[in-house]
């Protein structure tokens, strides 16, 4: 048989190897495995050397030639070198080791907003040996209370920013002896203008690293707090492993490089911008540009002022952001990168369209849970998807993160009765996503809530695919498509059941997000007398919110829902909010909150904002008040 020549071998080894990378994603997969084999490397060596603590790579940033006075952090029109950095943060762990004698592993509590200050005292701590707690600063009364009292702090730093709301009462409590559970009181700080001052001129100690060292990669770096949605906030372990592993994974994966600017205005007490954003920026040694608050108006002047390349989003941020005027300014800048989770698939093409974005990397990972989901897009084929898997991640990971079926009225994975095992979902069937753990040593990738096991084993799902197993139960509904794109259906408990269906909150808020007339649309399940399950209620915020709601609206917004829905997940109402209303509905980090607007339902007596509703076999929604409550009370509508 005859050779084919070489000028024919070429082009057909090329092409098939082009075919076969774009149906497997061949190229994909190897670079994420080996960024994932690279970070875990990395941990492993820094954990048998001792050096742990992330404190080191900021220490060799700062020493080297390269870095010292490279720029770290811009903040509030300031910047500050790698250097001046090292010496701040010297200086603030030598005040509190000195002032405080805060000793080796003890935890110290941050109420801070962003600033610099939260950076000096973070890594302060870090430097010490020491571990911060860090708080929401929009926590009040009972919730702070909680948060300071689980971390077991004897100390809270308080920025003066949210000084007002420690009255004199909440005061006496911090101060009372028995605070710690019979281990004393807890001392607030408050750090003023002249504390500050103070610290600035103390003779910065550098502490051996005995006082770093013993640490383990499961051990405690951070505490940082669930949103405490559904009740009181948890105190979540963020483990070395998270700080470094991830850190340096992140770096490669979207990638950052020390030529890089990363913008964040996320809340630096939240996992999204302290580990996904500040986090990689130290393991890359690239510049952090922060700002105080996520500000509409102020967050592309602020990416301007900084030459950001990096911009970090999380929920609605890029919502928000759209929501803005058109401005001949929307592409004047550098930004090459958009980097988060939770962006919406109605916002994806629009976001990089007028921003003139290039590309978006959206993942899904949680505080306190192993696995992750990592989708680097360029382009339209996985826009929405929270992760992107090939052939060979398929193969590695598919033991390790399974989808389950859902019992999505008790919120339970379905068991097969023979086996007891559970059943696992198939092809774009909605589940609840689990992540693997070694069952002999479950901490060593979830270290769970701390101090509360009841709340850590709850998140510990057993006899999943053979008896005595465990996996990390991650709360989520995910689907994963033919083409290994994973999408994010929504929260266990969001979702809501009605006319026997289950209905997925986020898939309605995006057909309703592309309503041109609605600016956003937050989704969820109210209670009516008389019928089973919950009926659909949408909260609007309109585009233009000074425009009255005319007949002709309503019609196209009940027409575009019909169109793009089930019949069941069409929602029966819609409650009409102004958008200072809707910013109190999300938390910091601009993820939409449902359970006060679920617990208010669709009683016109406790509800202060219009509301419409879709009545019977008509096609366009209509005014709802007392009158059409009371029908609905008395059993005379059936919806």
């Amino acid at each position: 048989m005859t050779p084919l020549p070489l000028y024919l071998t070429v082009p057909a080894v090329t092409g098939l190897f082009h075919y076969l990378d774009a149906r497997f994603r061949i190229r994909s997969d190897l670079s994420l495995l080996s960024n994932f084999i690279r970070s875990t490397v990395r941990g492993n060596s820094l954990e048998k050397q001792d050096k742990l603590s992330a404190f080191y790579k900021f220490e060799e940033w700062a020493k080297s030639k390269s870095h010292a006075n490279k720029i770290l952090l811009h903040y509030g029109g300031k910047s500050w070198t790698y250097a001046e950095a090292y010496q701040h943060v010297l200086q603030y762990g030598t005040w509190m080791k000195t002032t405080f004698g805060i000793q080796k592993g003890e935890i110290v509590a941050l109420d801070c907003m962003n600033s610099e200050m939260f950076i000096w005292i973070w890594l302060g701590l870090w430097s010490i040996g020491a571990k911060p707690a860090f708080i929401n600063y929009n926590l009040t009364d009972r919730s702070l209370l909680h948060s300071v009292k689980t971390s077991t702090a004897r100390v809270v730093l308080v920025d003066e920013r949210v000084k007002g709301k420690y009255t004199e009462e909440l005061l006496n409590q911090f101060a009372d002896a028995n605070f710690r559970e019979g281990k004393g009181f807890c001392e607030v700080v408050f750090m003023d203008g002249v504390l500050r001052k103070g610290i600035d001129e103390i003779q910065p100690m550098r502490f051996p690293d005995s006082d770093r060292g013993g640490q383990l990669l499961k051990d405690m770096a951070i505490l940082i707090y669930t949103s405490g949605t559904t009740g009181l906030p948890k105190p979540a372990v963020v483990s070395w492993a998270k700080i470094v592993i991830s850190g340096t994974f992140m770096a490669g994966g979207v990638p950052i490089t020390n030529n890089d600017v990363m913008y964040t205005c996320m809340p630096l007490y939240h996992s999204s911008a302290a580990l996904l954003a500040f986090g990689p920026v130290l393991q890359a040694g690239s510049t952090l540009s922060l700002g105080e608050k996520f500000h509409r108006a102020g967050f592309w002047e602020d990416c301007r002022a900084t030459n950001a390349t990096i911009v970090q989003y999380v929920g609605e941020t890029c919502r928000y952001l759209l929501s803005s005027p058109p401005s001949p300014k929307d592409k004047q800048h550098n930004v090459r990168t958009a980097f988060g989770n939770g962006q919406r698939p109605d916002v994806w093409p629009k976001f990089k369209e007028r921003f003139g974005i290039d590309t978006i990397v959206e993942f899904y990972a949680a505080t306190e849970g192993p696995g992750l989901l990592f989708n680097r897009s360029c382009n339209s084929f996985a826009e929405g998807a929270v992760g992107l898997s090939g052939l060979l991640t398929s193969l590695i990971s598919g033991p390790r993160q399974k989808i389950l079926k859902l019992d999505f009225e008790t919120s339970s994975p379905l068991r097969d009765p023979k086996t007891g095992l559970c059943i696992i979902a198939g092809v774009n069937e909605p589940g609840e996503l689990v992540n693997k753990l070694d069952e002999k040593d479950i901490d060593a990738q979830f270290q769970g809530y701390y101090g509360n096991k009841k709340a850590t084993s709850s998140k510990v799902l057993r006899d999943v695919v053979y008896k005595g197993d465990a996996y990390f139960s991650t709360g989520d509904v995910m689907r994963r498509d033919e083409e290994g794109r994973w999408f994010f259906c929504d929260r266990i408990g969001d979702t809501f059941r009605w006319k026997s269906e289950n209905v997925s909150t986020a898939e309605v808020a995006e057909v309703l997000g592309r309503i041109s007339h609605i600016s956003e649309a937050n989704v969820y399940g109210v209670e009516i007398p008389g019928h089973d399950g919950r009926a659909g209620c949408a909260a609007l915020t309109l585009e233009n919110e000074q425009a009255a709601v005319s007949e002709a609206m309503l019609s196209e917004v009940a027409a575009q829902a019909m169109k793009g829905l089930p019949k069941y997940a069409v929602p029966l109402f819609l409650r009409v909010q102004k958008s200072e209303q809707t910013a109190k509905d999300r938390t910091g980090t601009n993820k939409q909150q449902k359970v006060s607007l679920r617990n208010e339902g669709v009683d016109p007596s406790k509800v202060a904002d219009d509301l419409y509703w879709l009545p019977p076999h008509e096609k366009v929604y209509r005014k709802f008040g007392v009158d059409e409550w009371r029908m609905l009370g008395a059993g005379q509508v059936k919806l």
